[in-house]
């Protein structure tokens, strides 16, 4: 290991120290009992929620797979995406957040997402909360996936070391770290974190645009490659094995694809996905006060807009400097490395390597969390021990995130995989299985149990069904399985509900009680 490579480890380790240390502050609060564990006894402020949830939500894909996505093909992918994002965190916030606390609170005061779908429907039998769990456990182990990859390419790529080593390594420091704080720690350091994170990409844009010589120059050479601005057609890189073809130095494109109307709506259902992400509804969940979200809004739209902008344009702007680093759809996913350790000195470069680490961790050990949670909480003590003590649920809790992190790193073994195809299923698999109960949940009176049973099962099994054998017809079915998986639950939900015994009396006043704000 040369000098310059320590320096970048030792800025790194502080860092990591750092967020230990968190979890050290918190871990006798967060231990104190099961509901301060999981949801840190309802105490965020507006800044720690807004920042941690987007935080938590963003990951390692916004520094690595977002730009790597506008790095290989140009603009339209990236940015019709980051759009919807864009779109659906505003109206996740506006429309899901004030009702959700409210309803979280009376329904039992709901401390993880399966108990409140089984509250708000007064189950006997714990179909919802099983069937929420089992969801949350498969979909929440592929995220995990897809942040020890993102630590596993990270830690390679700067220090040289084998890929599978430094996933492991990565595996287990968000394991420590997950099991000693629980989510006060998680949120406290995902705030902190947030905060790397843009001022990570804001640093390189601004030191990448001085290298350029400019936007003008970024712009120039963008639009010298065919479709690469363009939002209604996308760059196509000439392949050979697998790789970008490279004459006199210049990486070689052909003509320019097209990017259809379908295609645009199928990015944009990105956005959907935010109606069913549990790391956001939790902070929404979690927050002291209803009347805090409006200012949390606000933080969010904010870091949101910034953080998706300059992402998309990193990719731009390392396609100009560095135009032949990354010749393969994978390695394209480490321009936001390369940029950094080319444009920076190796100390400070370290700190910028951290930003993709919190990004990373802020992800990892949420995913982890509510995984854990689902399993200990809602299948042993809601379903199979419900006399279980805190302090076994808690037990448990710790032994289950051990195991999801084993089967995580397992499907994170192999080096080749894309970030962006790994978190785009995950992501599909939690707007379809939980956006359309949510909404249905909080705003239509008539939903039923047998609804949402019905509804869940069919826009989970969905995302299956279309990403492994309807998309594979091609043409109109080749469109991002989170949206006909969406349409299909909400058709479901609504068909279901009006053929079945409208809900209790019972439930439908205390659906109104929430709708008036009455939460006494």
């Amino acid at each position: 290991m040369d000098f310059n490579t320590l320096q970048t480890l030792i800025a790194m380790v502080i860092y990591m120290a750092a967020v230990i240390l968190i979890g050290v502050f918190y871990a006798k609060k967060a231990n104190k009992n099961s509901e301060a564990f999981f949801l840190g006894g309802r105490s965020l402020g507006p800044w720690v929620t807004a920042m941690s949830a987007e935080a938590s939500d963003m990951s390692g894909w916004l520094l690595m797979g977002l730009p790597g996505v506008a790095y290989w093909c140009g603009v339209a992918d990236a940015a019709w995406v980051a759009i919807g994002l864009a779109i659906g965190t505003y109206f996740n916030w506006l429309i899901t957040a004030k009702r959700l606390r409210r309803y979280s609170v009376k329904a039992g005061n709901a401390i993880t997402l399966p108990d409140f779908f089984s509250n708000r429907f007064k189950e006997k039998k714990p179909v919802i909360l099983m069937i929420a769990a089992l969801f949350i456990l498969v979909f929440f182990t592929v995220y995990a996936a897809s942040c020890l990859v993102t630590c596993g390419k990270l830690f390679s790529t700067l220090f040289g070391a084998p890929y599978v080593a430094m996933m492991l390594v990565g595996a287990l420091f968000v394991l420590l770290y997950t099991i000693l704080g629980g989510f006060l720690a998680e949120s406290a350091s995902d705030f902190m974190q947030a905060i790397v994170m843009i001022t990570a990409l804001v640093v390189v844009v601004v030191l990448g645009i001085f290298k350029a010589g400019g936007v003008n120059a970024i712009i120039e050479n963008a639009n010298n490659i065919p479709g690469f601005l363009d939002f209604f057609g996308m760059a196509t890189p000439e392949l050979e094995g697998g790789k970008q073809v490279v004459e006199a130095g210049r990486p070689i494109f052909g003509a320019a694809a097209k990017y259809s109307i379908l295609t645009i709506a199928s990015s944009m259902a990105w956005g959907l996905g935010y109606f069913g992400m549990p790391q956001v509804l939790l902070r929404f969940m979690a927050i002291r006060k209803e009347s805090e979200l409006k200012t949390s809004r606000r933080i969010a739209m904010i870091w949101v807009v910034i953080s998706l902008a300059v992402a998309v344009f990193i990719g731009i702007m390392g396609r100009h400097l560095f135009p032949v680093a990354h010749l393969t759809a994978s390695s394209s996913e480490s321009v936001f490395i390369t940029l950094s350790t080319k444009l920076l000195p190796p100390f400070i470069a370290g700190f910028i390597m951290a930003g993709i680490l919190a990004a990373t961790i802020s992800s990892s050990d949420s995913y982890l969390l509510i995984a854990a949670s689902a399993f200990a909480k809602n299948i042993y003590q809601g379903t199979f021990k419900k006399n279980a003590s805190d302090k076994t649920v808690m037990l448990i809790t710790r032994l289950t995130l051990v195991v999801i992190t084993a089967i995580a790193m397992i499907i994170a073994l192999d080096e080749n995989s894309v970030i962006f195809k790994i978190v785009s299923f995950a992501w599909a698999g939690f707007g379809a299985t939980f956006g359309p109960i949510m909404l249905f949940s909080l705003f239509w009176k008539r939903t039923t149990r047998a609804g949402a049973v019905a509804g869940m099962v069919s826009g989970g099994v969905m995302v299956f069904v279309w990403k492994l054998a309807i998309s594979k017809l091609g043409g109109v079915f080749a469109i991002y399985e989170l949206l006909p998986a969406f349409i299909i639950s909400c058709l479901v939900i609504v068909v279901v509900s009006l053929l079945t015994k409208k809900p209790s009396a019972e439930i439908e006043e205390e659906f109104e009680a929430v709708r008036a704000g009455n939460i006494d």
